[in-house]
């Protein structure tokens, strides 16, 4: 991070990292705002590059998970999804996710969107497949994850997310886009 960097109407006058660990990294920085006054900002940034998936099958059925989130200390209904790995594509990493989270395997990867989930305090970007042409396997999660996979259809799922049983931002995203295009 170079210091007295021009960001925009913003400028950067130095940054240092206040915290670290695998996934993540906060930095500290004080900048001059577009109004010209004296400021800080704080910015997480993601190590992995996101990724989520929405699995199709032939008869237009998809899968969810449900897990126990930490950080808002309740269970979700979510698409799979993770993070690619350094030395992964975003879509070996998709297909690598699918695979641990739901035990699906899938022959076909198609980009549906790509979006940015929090921009007022994380540089994080999401990178959204479909798959399809699913084989059957068995899920390997993370040691992190406690999850119930959910087989649907595409349409109830959809529902979910319109209903606001669904809550996370990235999984509606994705399944209000698919909606629009099916």
């Amino acid at each position: 991070m170079a210091d007295n960097e021009q960001r925009g109407p913003w400028k950067r006058l130095n940054s240092r990292i206040a915290y670290e660990n695998p996934w993540i990294q906060v930095r500290h920085e004080e900048v001059i705002t577009p109004g010209g006054t004296e400021g800080i900002y704080g910015v997480v940034s993601m190590k992995g590059r996101a990724v989520g998936i929405i699995p199709l099958d032939e008869q237009n059925n998809t899968w969810l998970v449900r897990q126990f989130r930490y950080t808002i200390n309740e269970p979700t209904w979510e698409i799979p999804k993770g993070s690619a790995e350094p030395k992964e594509s975003r879509k070996q990493g998709a297909i690598r996710e699918l695979k641990e989270e739901t035990g699906l395997v899938a022959g076909q990867l198609q980009t549906l969107m790509h979006i940015h989930t929090s921009i007022s305090c994380t540089d994080e970007a999401t990178e959204i497949f479909i798959a399809r042409n699913l084989g059957l396997g068995k899920p390997e999660p993370d040691d992190t994850e406690d999850i119930t996979v959910h087989k649907l259809p595409l349409k109830q799922a959809i529902q979910m997310a319109l209903s606001g049983e669904i809550t996370d931002s990235i999984s509606i995203a994705a399944l209000l886009k698919l909606s629009s295009l099916i």
